[in-house]
């Protein structure tokens, strides 16, 4: 049995052949409301926690289990899987100290109060699946061609640190015996979150480099996204608890990196615009400060730990990715929560 099919503009996941009851963080952003409806549409029990859950249910048309926190769940309710991508958006606002408050606790917090939740559970469930970024590798600077694969380096910066902290509260809940798998999300393009900011310049003639241009751009299409979570779950699920790994990480980034310059080359090419005004690097550090680093540093990451267990992505190249996305009309999703 296939573990991906396309229905109705989702990718419909199956995690191994019956049907699994799934908690789901951060289900209302751009990849929670895919990944939900992914779930729903191939049979499977999703049971979202939302800061807003009535909200939430009405979302989904009410066919989840909507919570406000994780003290609804009772310890004798039993979920199979547990999938926490609870965050607040990281670019954007300038990252002051308050600012940096927030995003920890988003992650870090919120993943503690799931791992406590999990070592309350009178049945534990088999795997937590919990996001993190390829920031946990920090920057690489422009004209490094190293490629950097799932034992890479971590570097003493904040981005990177944050991913260190989120990755080690995810972390405590193997003490239980519970499966963890950390999954290092690259830039993800769809029709909705980073991709529509980053191609408006370009849909209005404006497109060109930022800073230098030759920075490293590792991305994933939110299809293949959805695609490896259910790969990484099954393949976790199928492997005798003897065998399989208490903890590992893996990044979700396709297999072509690019720099940014000739990503948005190729992004001109296909909406037919031209692509020469430059960007220079010194107002963004003005605007932005340290999170400037997010466009003016890249990262050439492989997907080195996907690729070992057969997953073969749909869209390998920026090209293919990018003609999906930019030629096609956008499904009727919400909009993205914060």
């Amino acid at each position: 049995m296939s573990l991906f099919s396309v229905e109705d503009s989702f990718a419909c996941i199956r995690f191994g052949h019956t049907s699994q009851r799934i908690l789901v963080t951060g289900a209302t952003g751009f990849i929670g409301q895919h990944l939900v409806r992914a779930l729903m549409a191939n049979g499977h029990q999703a049971v979202i926690l939302s800061r807003n859950p009535g909200r939430a249910a009405q979302l989904f048309d009410g066919g989840v289990k909507s919570i406000g926190n994780m003290h609804e769940l009772p310890s004798t309710y039993q979920l199979d899987i547990i999938i926490n991508l609870a965050g607040a958006r990281i670019l954007g606002q300038r990252w002051t100290a308050k600012r940096k408050k927030i995003l920890y606790q988003s992650r870090i917090d919120l993943t503690e109060t799931v791992v406590a939740w999990i070592a309350a559970a009178q049945t534990k469930p088999r795997l937590l699946l919990s996001a993190s970024a390829i920031g946990y590798y920090g920057i690489q600077r422009p004209g490094d061609v190293q490629a950097t694969a799932e034992n890479g380096p971590s570097q003493p910066i904040f981005m990177s640190q944050l991913c260190q902290d989120w990755e080690a509260a995810a972390h405590k809940a193997s003490a239980d015996g519970v499966a963890v798998r950390c999954m290092r999300f690259g830039v993800v393009l769809g029709r909705q979150g980073a991709l529509p900011m980053m191609a408006l310049p370009i849909r209005l003639g404006m497109g060109g480099k930022l800073g230098s241009g030759k920075q490293w751009f590792s991305w994933i299409h939110i299809d293949d996204l959805l695609r490896g979570i259910a790969a990484i779950a099954s393949h976790c699920l199928q492997q005798p608890d003897a065998q399989a790994p208490i903890i590992a990480a893996y990044n979700f980034v396709a297999p072509e990196a690019v720099s940014q310059l000739r990503f948005s080359q190729i992004a001109a090419k296909i909406l037919r615009r031209p692509c020469f005004v430059p960007t220079p690097g010194l107002p963004l550090r003005w605007l932005l400060g340290e999170q400037a680093d997010l466009l003016l540093e890249g990262q050439r990451i492989v997907p080195q730990r996907l690729q070992a267990i057969g997953f073969d992505f749909l869209y390998p190249d920026v090209r293919s990715a990018l003609q999906n996305i930019l030629c096609k009309p956008s499904p009727d999703l919400a909009p993205i929560q914060s």
